[in-house]
């Protein structure tokens, strides 16, 4: 497991499997990376990506905030992608 902070402070539990162009893979409401059906996708996707599955706030590893908004998501998810792009062009992996 690895985690990246999002724009509130939040800390957000991802796996990185792969290599190659990233994915992030967004799970449904009700599940999170260890139970879902991203676990399987990513597996399958693993060998020609580098897949980035994660626990969205309030589920799995990833804690919950007071009050839930749509915009706290997406800046989870684009703390993902900036993590997604920092590793890819060569920079340094937590």
């Amino acid at each position: 497991m690895e985690t990246v902070q999002s724009k509130d402070g939040t800390t957000i539990a991802f796996d990185r499997s792969g290599k190659g162009q990233a994915l992030v893979l967004v799970d449904g409401a009700l599940c999170y990376r260890g139970f879902g059906p991203m676990r399987s996708i990513a597996r399958l996707l693993a060998p020609h990506f580098t897949v980035f599955a994660f626990d969205r706030r309030g589920r799995g590893e990833s804690p919950d905030t007071a009050a839930y908004s749509v915009d706290r998501e997406i800046e989870d998810i684009e703390a993902l992608i900036r993590e997604a792009a920092k590793v890819l062009r060569g920079g340094k992996r937590r």
